[in-house]
């Protein structure tokens, strides 16, 4: 299948830099998910919620010094508990482009994993950015060109996320049948993406994906997927 769009050389510099950026997006998301599910706020009401600064301080501190593995070994992801278990796997994927400036070698780095790391990968991102800001701003954030979308799309299956991938095909041949149309909005600047959103044909995928959450769970998914093939997260 084609790619989407094909990025030019002021594209390539862009998609770097908002590469930087969604490394750092996905950090944030991790801690603020980590700081939910360790004081058991996800669901409850304000009532029932007893959660002071100091807590969330100390939730904070524990997660940006949190352990890091730039190899990892069966013996390590044995020892992991299943809620630390997705975080560690990214840590350790954006530990092997910690070094790479480029887009494009990123991109290669990750097609040279193990399919189930990829999957990861691919579909954290997805669901990152789709949660954040739709299919829109996936496509014009962490899948400009059209990398990851596809990995993303296979990961889903993968996993067993088959309504998923079946709809985020759909929104990769949305995306190609308004090629035109959604290029002119790639100038990378704010103004163009705010007005990205008017009359988007992906908007209505949106509404579908945030649906799916209640039949599959994509972090359980994920997690039961990890400890069922520990052989393709461990780098010796």
């Amino acid at each position: 299948m084609p790619r989407p769009l094909a990025p030019s050389k002021k594209d390539k510099i862009r998609m770097t830099i908002k590469f930087r950026l969604m490394k750092k997006l996905l950090i944030i998301i991790i801690m603020l998910s980590s700081i939910l599910n360790f004081f058991g706020c996800k669901g409850q009401t304000d009532k029932q919620r007893k959660v002071t600064q100091e807590d969330i301080d100390k939730s904070i501190k524990d997660f940006i010094n949190r352990p890091t593995y730039t190899i990892l070994t069966l013996q390590i992801l044995d020892s992991i508990s299943d809620d630390n278990l997705e975080q560690t796997i990214i840590d350790n994927i954006y530990a092997k482009l910690d070094s790479v400036n480029s887009y494009e070698k990123n991109y290669q780095i990750i097609t040279t994993l193990s399919k189930g790391r990829q999957a990861v990968f691919a579909t954290w991102g997805l669901e990152a950015e789709v949660n954040n800001g739709g299919f829109n701003q996936y496509f014009y954030n962490f899948a400009s060109s059209g990398q990851y979308a596809e990995e993303a799309r296979d990961g889903l299956k993968l996993i067993g996320a088959t309504k998923y991938s079946a709809l985020t095909q759909k929104a990769i041949d949305t995306l190609m049948k308004n090629a035109k149309q959604l290029s002119k909005f790639r100038d990378g600047t704010l103004e163009s993406f705010s007005k990205s959103y008017e009359n988007n044909p992906l908007n209505d995928l949106d509404t579908e994906f945030y649906a799916l959450d209640k039949s599959e769970n994509l972090s359980k998914l994920r997690i039961k997927y990890i400890k069922e093939h520990k052989s393709e997260f461990i780098d010796n």
